[in-house]
């Protein structure tokens, strides 16, 4: 049994495995976390990868390491579980621009277009209680392409990633004036830059980056499709454009390509502040004290459920 007290001279690593073992529990760790959390983690993944796997587990406690938004998610699919994150603190600058309270607003304003809202998955269990369907990165143009023809869409939160479908799909939609505040630090002169300095290497760029930098990419994809992509490219070296945390599992999974963080003009790389939130003893806390828990209110909770399970039975 491990102790209520956190003693760090012992091994953090193994008292967490004991506690999984313990509590039933079950470890997920989106793409961005630091390398010891997704180490951990019994999945490592995207918001679809994630999403399916936290509606399939069949254990009793799942620990989100991630950002609230996936948390919710998680607890959205799977009501019954007790679902809990490392740092409940660790939110994210693309949820935050699309308040439950405004979209309402919006959507009443607006009655007359009869949107059908579609929501990036990057939001709060609110704005998707008011959503159609959800969408991720990854079955974002999939999820478009089967929307009702004679609708009006409403694409929110992030205008970067909706922008991308539209070109890809050339669907009209509205598109919600939101961003992720670390994609659009990236910026067309910065991965031109060190592009100069590594000019075989191709570009794979995430659809939430502006567009004058999916313009320089070779490839613009979700995070799990980039993991793909460098698996099957023949370039030993690739300039990867999103945020850092990728590049562990890259360097993990192909140990022998070289990935080269794409910069922005403020840094070298650039780092989610809300994933990086989340760190070992955070987890290891969680799990022993099986705090800090995701709550929602069920009538929410149920109004949240019908987009997301509309999106992974069209995601089949």
């Amino acid at each position: 049994m491990v102790s209520a007290g956190v003693n760090f001279g012992l091994d953090l690593v193994a008292e967490i495995k004991e506690l999984k073992r313990e509590r039933n529990a079950v470890i997920l760790a989106h793409n961005y976390q630091i390398p010891e959390l997704q180490d951990l983690a019994d999945f490592v993944g995207d918001s679809l990868g994630l999403s399916f796997q936290a509606a399939k587990t069949d254990a009793d406690v799942i620990l989100f390491c991630g950002v609230h938004f996936m948390a919710e998610t998680a607890k959205i699919l799977n009501p019954s579980k007790k679902v809990i994150i490392p740092d409940l603190d660790a939110g994210c600058s693309l949820s935050e621009s699309c308040p439950p309270d405004k979209l309402a607003q919006f959507l009443r304003q607006h009655a007359a277009k009869n949107y059908y809202v579609i929501a990036y998955i990057n939001c709060s269990a609110g704005v998707k209680a008011l959503s159609d369907v959800i969408c991720t990165s990854g079955n974002a143009e999939k999820i478009v392409r089967a929307a009702p023809a004679d609708r009006n869409i409403l694409f929110v939160p992030d205008q970067n990633l909706g922008a991308w479908v539209i070109e890809r799909t050339g669907r009209k939609m509205d598109l919600w004036q939101g961003n992720c505040y670390v994609h659009i630090e990236f910026t067309a002169r910065s991965i031109a830059a060190i592009h100069d300095e590594h000019p075989g290497a191709p570009v794979v760029a995430h659809p939430e980056c502006p567009y004058a930098v999916r313009l320089l990419a070779d490839e613009v994809c979700s995070t799990e499709r980039m993991v793909t992509y460098c698996k099957e490219s023949p370039a030993r070296e690739i300039i990867v454009v999103t945020e850092a945390g990728l590049l562990h599992r890259l360097r993990k999974e192909i140990p022998d390509k070289l990935f080269i963080a794409g910069p922005t003009d403020r840094c070298a790389c650039a780092e989610c502040r809300f994933m990086k939130m989340n760190t070992v003893e955070k987890a290891h806390s969680a799990l022993l004290n099986l705090q800090p828990e995701i709550i929602l209110p069920e009538p929410l909770r149920k109004r949240a459920e019908v987009p997301i399970r509309r999106m992974l039975e069209l995601s089949k």
